[in-house]
């Protein structure tokens, strides 16, 4: 995911002029190129560089939790939320207006140009929202790191019932 976030800002930030925005399926979607200074959906602008710090913290922890997972959900989950996390994150260190306050690439309008139906977001911000969902669904359904059901959960139980 990283990589394709990378790339994709790339090909958006060379080809699409800001404001120019490329109807795609029939209008069902825009390709666009705007900067977004905040979080999701540009909440609190002014807060980019404790955005930038977040996620480092975020990837940290995604790093040293790697070495405990022996689950390919998780893998995967953690896997997609690492890759948006560090994909924004390099927007943040490197585009203007500088450092940790860099505006991210964001270029995907859904029914819209410009975000009036549905926030513009990027390959990113999908990413982390994709992962984030298999996490919860994976905790939810109490499935641990090493890939085991929790005592707790209800399936476990049930299991534990009919042996």
């Amino acid at each position: 995911m990283f990589a394709a976030d990378l790339l994709t800002k790339v090909v958006v930030v060379a080809t699409i002029e800001p404001g120019a925005d490329i109807r795609v399926l029939g209008g069902l979607l825009y390709l666009t190129q705007l900067r977004n200074l905040g979080a999701a959906f540009s909440f609190a602008e002014g807060a980019t560089v404790l955005f930038s710090l977040i996620a480092i913290a975020v990837s940290v922890v995604i790093v040293r939790t790697a070495r405990r997972l022996h689950s390919a959900a998780w893998a995967t989950a953690l896997g997609l939320v690492l890759g948006g996390a560090l994909g924004n994150l390099v927007d943040r260190l490197f585009r203007a207006p500088g450092f940790l306050r860099g505006g991210v690439v964001d270029f995907l309008s859904v029914l819209a140009p410009d975000g009036r139906i549905w926030p513009v977001f990027n390959v990113a911000d999908s990413a982390i929202v994709c992962g984030g969902v298999l996490g919860a669904l994976l905790a939810v359904r109490g499935i641990e790191f090493d890939g085991s059901r929790s005592a707790g959960s209800t399936r476990a139980r049930r299991e534990d019932r009919s042996a």
